[in-house]
């Protein structure tokens, strides 16, 4: 047994013993059309532990490395092992929308094992994407975006802008065995963050919030998110191909009732 497994070990004896000290919320699934892929761990949580609700109020969702199964997705930049990812549903944008969101990375892993997150914009006609954003453990300087890994997409801001992690505040129940531990420094949340970013093209997108373990299964990470807007507005779902197709139908049997009321009169 290395000594971060026997710290694991010790660790989640002391969280164990330690349940219900904090307050804590119960997890319900991602809102309808979002997606948790594969073996990933996701769901929506109002204020729980040291994470509080987001400048947004009301509930957040989540994805955490907590109990993942299969690695289901990364930057492929080297040891990744586990990891989560959630999606939300596709939506439109025109170009020169703003695309707005909060998120909060928490982390129970520090020092060199060197877990992180990602955020991508995915064009949902050609799978081309764009990370907005990375986050990785770190002791000191900023968590966002994470070192040694792809920078602020261009034109995207951060409120605020320096992004340091908030040591040690890790009660969050998502991170399961390990909510409230800590290995090393740099484990802790950022706390909620806005991020704002312009849309170049006009198309149809959805969002990747991703998180992954690093040459290890424990200590995991998670990342929050909360308030998606594009243009200001809660994102609007763009229907499936077969919705369409009903919306046709219906619009058209609207055309023909009007025509045949006008000819009645």
């Amino acid at each position: 047994m290395n000594f971060k497994t026997t710290m694991s070990v010790l660790s989640s004896s002391f969280v164990l013993g330690a349940a219900g000290l904090a307050s804590q919320a119960v997890a319900a699934p991602l809102p309808a059309g979002y997606t948790c892929v594969g073996g990933s761990v996701c769901g929506t949580l109002g204020a729980d532990g040291n994470v509080t609700v987001s400048p947004q109020g009301g509930d957040y969702g989540y994805v955490s490395t907590a109990g993942a199964v299969g690695n289901n997705g990364n930057l492929g930049i080297g040891a990744e092992t586990n990891s989560s990812v959630a999606r939300t549903p596709i939506f439109a944008s025109l170009a020169g929308d703003a695309l707005e969101f909060f998120f909060n990375y928490v982390t129970s892993d520090g020092s060199s094992f060197i877990e992180y997150s990602w955020v991508k914009l995915i064009n949902a006609a050609d799978s081309s994407s764009q990370i907005l954003f990375t986050a990785r453990t770190t002791p000191t300087g900023d968590t966002v975006p994470g070192f040694g890994l792809p920078g602020l997409a261009p034109g995207v801001t951060l409120t605020p802008g320096t992004t340091a992690i908030i040591a040690n505040q890790t009660n969050w129940s998502p991170l399961g065995s390990y909510s409230g531990s800590c290995f090393g420094p740099g484990c802790g949340q950022t706390g909620w963050i806005g991020m704002n970013y312009s849309i170049a093209n006009a198309g149809n997108y959805f969002l990747e919030f991703g998180v992954v373990n690093w040459s290890d299964q424990i200590y995991d990470s998670g990342l929050a998110f909360d308030g998606i807007t594009i243009a200001g507005n809660p994102i609007n779902p763009v229907p499936e191909p077969a919705g369409l197709a009903l919306l046709g139908v219906a619009l058209a049997g609207l055309g023909v009732a009007r025509a045949k009321a006008k000819k009645a009169a």
